[in-house]
C-alpha cells in the first residue's frame, strides 16, 4: 500500500477544513471589492530534536497572539498523528488580506521586540526550530470561502 506523503495529506487536511471551517461574515460586507485576494499560508515547521512540546508551547503561550497582532488570522494548527512526523512536525494554516499584505505582516511580526523577547527566552535551552516550509495559496473560484 502507498502511503501519502505529509504535504499531500497537509493539502487534504487544509482543503477540507478551510471548505468547512471559514466562512465570510456579513460584517466583511459579501459586495466589496478587493484588489488582491485573500491569501492563506501552510507552514510546517520542523521542530529541533526533542523540542516539539517547547515548540508548541511557544506557539500556545505567545505565537498565536503575535500573530494575531500583526494582521495573521491563525486558522489551525496541527501535528501529525504517525511517527516520524509526530515526534517532530508541527504544521498550521494562518491567513492574509493579500499577499502584499503578508509580506508587511511577516516584516512587522520579525521586528516586534516583544516577540523577539519571547522567542529569545524560549530557546534558553536551544533552538527549537530546525527548519520551515511555507506556501501561499489563493481560494479557486468554486471554494466556499471565495
Amino acid at each position: 500500500m502507498r502511503r501519502m506523503s505529509l504535504g499531500v495529506c497537509l493539502g487534504v487536511v487544509i482543503g477540507l477544513m478551510v471548505s468547512n471551517v471559514i466562512r465570510p461574515t456579513a460584517a466583511q460586507g459579501q459586495n466589496e471589492k478587493k484588489a488582491s485576494p485573500m491569501v492563506y499560508e501552510a507552514r510546517t515547521y520542523t521542530a529541533a530534536p526533542g523540542k516539539l512540546a517547547a515548540l508548541n508551547a511557544r506557539f500556545r503561550d505567545h505565537t498565536l497572539k503575535f500573530f494575531e497582532k500583526h494582521g495573521m488570522k491563525n486558522i489551525i494548527y496541527l501535528t501529525p498523528i504517525k511517527a516520524p512526523q509526530s515526534e517532530n512536525t508541527l504544521v498550521y494554516l494562518i491567513s492574509h488580506d493579500s499577499m502584499e499584505q503578508a509580506e508587511k505582516n511577516w516584516a512587522a511580526f520579525k521586528k516586534d521586540p516583544d516577540w523577539l523577547a519571547a522567542a529569545a527566552k524560549s530557546e534558553v535551552d536551544g533552538k527549537l526550530v530546525a527548519g520551515v516550509k511555507s506556501e501561499y495559496f489563493v481560494a479557486t473560484d468554486y471554494s466556499p470561502i471565495k
